[in-house]
């Protein structure tokens, strides 16, 4: 990236802005699917089966689904600071909790719970990025909070099996530990946001006059010419333009792939033939190293072009090979490397797609299409492992919810070469 003006004060922000942020969505995407680790032995103690696991991992996104619109426009209203560090301190409290359930329909219930109390957190930091960085850097600044989901998958797999097989049995099981261990440290890092993260430019000490007011220019500038090409300003207004529609539905196919991927990965390691939780989570973390790479420089490779539609959907095929190929293998190795792919393609594919609103929308709207988009996009979060479960539990055959996974991103890809009024401007 060529040294600017505009460049440094990007960089400025992002030194103090995106370690937070990235802090917050580790901890949140750890604490939202370590259930997949803690499942390897807790359905035994509660007597889950793959169906009844598949929906209530599900339920999490029906709790997700009701709070996301109303939470992003309260964010809107009264600032990230205080909201997001809300949020934090309320799921860390809930997932902490899930170490007390004893039956079935307490998992049903502390999974809806928890969505419910995560929901503002990821469509509110998506809002709150458009408040800093212009549409010309969105993607890759999009794609480095987003490294927060593989860094989770690299960190979270190991430290989940650890947990689980070092404090089994000191006073708890090894799964109920994973939920103490893993939900407290929200807490801490919900003060650390109540210090450290200012809710717009205009409050931020660490930048100067000058650089702030460089910075309203650009932003204001470009909500303007948003605006001259027809972007709505008003929330009532998302419901009815088919754009956001089909933003929802591109974003479900991303969901049931990344959850088909995130709730699954420990089951799908332990079928390709390896076995004991500490070894399962190491063997996952490979699949989250190469999604990191991968989805940092799809990311850089869209901005340098300006070109979001084709590297979404070019992300979509490479996903959707990924998880059929990983269906058809049965050699694990082999079949690590299909996973690895399909793990590249879905967060590529993400990180491009976050930045498509942002750039059709305006002000409230844009706060409210963005909650919208993944509110319904994230329905794919219970769909995938309610699907998967019961696809399962029919089949016995772990490798067809892989097949229907693959099917729902080849369609994405289909639909993002074949849309071109997802492109500002496009026809």
């Amino acid at each position: 990236m060529p040294s600017t003006p505009e460049n440094s004060i990007y960089a400025k922000i992002s030194m103090r802005v995106l370690p937070i942020l990235f802090c917050c969505y580790l901890i949140n995407y750890i604490d939202r699917v370590n259930i997949s680790f803690a499942r390897l032995t807790m359905s035994a103690s509660l007597g889950i089966d793959d169906a009844a696991y598949g929906f209530g991992a599900g339920l999490f996104f029906i709790g997700y689904f009701t709070c996301q619109v109303p939470s992003n426009l309260l964010l809107h209203r009264f600032g990230a600071r205080r909201w997001i560090a809300l949020i934090l301190f309320l799921w860390g409290l809930v997932s902490a909790g899930t170490a007390l359930i004893h039956h079935e329909w307490e998992f049903y219930i502390i999974r809806f719970v928890l969505g419910a109390t995560e929901a503002g957190f990821f469509p509110g930091v998506i809002l709150y990025l458009t408040w800093w960085y212009p549409a010309e850097v969105r993607v890759r600044i999009i794609a480095w909070f987003l490294t927060a989901i593989p860094v989770a998958g690299l960190l979270g797999g190991p430290l989940s099996g650890w947990i689980m097989e070092s404090f089994n049995g000191k006073g708890l099981e090894g799964w109920q530990w994973l939920f103490v261990l893993e939900g407290l440290p929200c807490l801490g890092v919900a003060v650390w946001v109540l210090k450290g993260l200012p809710d717009r430019p205009g409050e931020a000490k660490w930048l100067t006059d000058e650089e702030r007011g460089r910075l309203a220019s650009t932003l204001t500038a470009e909500a303007e010419r948003r605006a001259q090409g027809g972007a709505p300003e008003l929330a009532s207004a998302i419901f009815k333009i088919p754009v956001v529609w089909m933003l929802c539905l591109l974003y479900f196919c991303t969901m049931m792939g990344l959850y088909g991927l995130s709730f699954w990965l420990p089951q799908i390691i332990k079928d390709l033939g390896w076995s004991g939780p500490l070894r399962i989570g190491l063997i996952s973390a490979i699949p989250w190293l190469v999604a990191v790479f991968f989805m940092l420089a799809w990311g850089r490779n869209s901005d340098r072009h300006q070109e979001r539609r084709l590297h979404a959907g070019g992300a979509a095929m490479i996903a959707a090979t990924g998880f059929i190929l990983c269906g058809l293998m049965h050699d694990n190795w082999i079949g690590l490397v299909a996973i690895s792919v399909a793990a590249a393609g879905v967060m590529g594919m993400m990180a491009v797609q976050w930045a498509m609103p942002s750039a059709l929308l305006n002000g409230s709207a844009a706060a409210a299409g963005i909650a919208m988009v993944n509110s319904f996009g994230n329905l794919g979060g219970f769909v995938s492992p309610t699907l998967i479960g019961q696809i399962t539990k029919q089949t016995g055959n772990h490798a067809a919810g892989q097949y229907v996974t693959g099917g729902f991103l080849l369609l994405a890809g289909v639909l993002f070469f074949s849309l071109r009024f997802l492109e500002p401007g496009g026809e």
